[in-house]
């Protein structure tokens, strides 16, 4: 009977450590940037896994429509073979970030594995546009504490999400939005994306489409759209 308790007990912590390493909010490992508590009526919109032609661009038009600056966290080889649409990015304004270099899962990656992705990725959109943020986002949120170490060793900040709209696999731009206003609140960080980390060109013109749609319903709500820098400031001047 002690034998059984003590494997259920250690099945029930290795099952929690797992989904800890994954939980886009999990805190196990090392605190991670996820939003501000409720109350606020800031969001902060962050797209993953670009640049991505010509999605990006599209998303762009739409940001500078409603006049919105957003977080873009960059895949390096798609940086290396595309720096004008990241230049493009942050000439308009937004915010870009480190994706790593190939988008690995870093559960897996040793140490050194992990430092090149990392550095890899950093000299790619320093080559595109110079100086940029310090913020670092996992891939598919994956992280254990040796990598959270890494990546504050290097002067990275890792930001993660409290919103999904899970628009890798939607199938309309209606999809998206309701998975994102089902979770929303003020101080939410929104992960949406712009291209694909299997291949440059993915269509996330459902991405485009949602993503107008949202800014307009939260503006008509009151709502502030910010960069991930900007709220980090107001969690800072409030805690």
């Amino acid at each position: 009977m002690y034998r059984y308790i003590v494997t259920a007990a250690v099945a029930a912590a290795a099952s929690a450590a797992g989904y800890q390493s994954m939980a886009p909010t999990g805190q196990w490992f090392g605190h991670t940037f996820t939003g501000l508590g409720r109350g606020s009526k800031q969001l902060a919109l962050t797209f993953d896994d670009g640049p991505n032609d010509p999605h990006t661009q599209h998303l762009l038009e739409v940001l500078a429509r409603h006049n919105v600056h957003a977080t873009f966290f960059l895949i390096g080889r798609y940086a290396q073979q595309r720096p004008d649409i990241v230049r493009e990015i942050v000439k308009a304004g937004h915010v870009v970030g480190n994706h790593t270099f190939t988008h690995p899962l870093l559960v897996f990656k040793s140490t050194r594995e992990l430092r090149a992705q990392l550095e890899n990725c950093r000299r790619a959109l320093s080559d595109a546009i110079g100086e940029h943020s310090n913020l670092f986002r996992p891939p598919f949120g994956g992280r254990r504490p040796a990598v959270l170490r890494v990546v504050r060793q290097m002067g990275l900040e890792p930001i993660m999400w409290d919103v999904t709209g899970y628009d890798w696999n939607a199938n309309s731009a209606e999809q998206i939005e309701r998975k994102v206003t089902s979770q929303a609140r003020g101080g939410s960080v929104i992960l949406l994306h712009d291209g694909g980390h299997r291949e440059f060109g993915a269509n996330r013109s459902y991405t485009v489409t949602a993503t107008d749609r949202l800014i307009s319903r939260y503006k008509s709500e009151g709502y502030e759209f910010v960069t991930i820098p900007e709220m980090m400031r107001k969690s800072d001047s409030s805690s």
